[in-house]
């Protein structure tokens, strides 16, 4: 019986372990602070550089100087 208990509990520490493990590798997808995507608390912006937004061109300013 002894043997029967110890490994149960083996294996139910075995499924917590995977359980926590699988938690850990589903939490950063689920992140909003990611280091990928920083957004601005003020305006609800994100601060992410890429490309434009479909529809919209890059505006380019030029000093007078110039």
């Amino acid at each position: 019986m002894a043997k029967l208990t110890r490994e149960s509990r083996l294996r139910e520490r075995r499924l917590d372990k995977r359980a926590k493990k699988d938690a850990r590798k589903l939490a950063p997808a689920e992140d909003p602070y990611s280091p990928g995507d920083i957004s601005n608390d003020t305006t609800g912006e994100s601060d992410r550089t890429g490309s434009a937004p479909a529809g919209l061109e890059p505006v380019v300013q030029t000093h007078p100087d110039s």
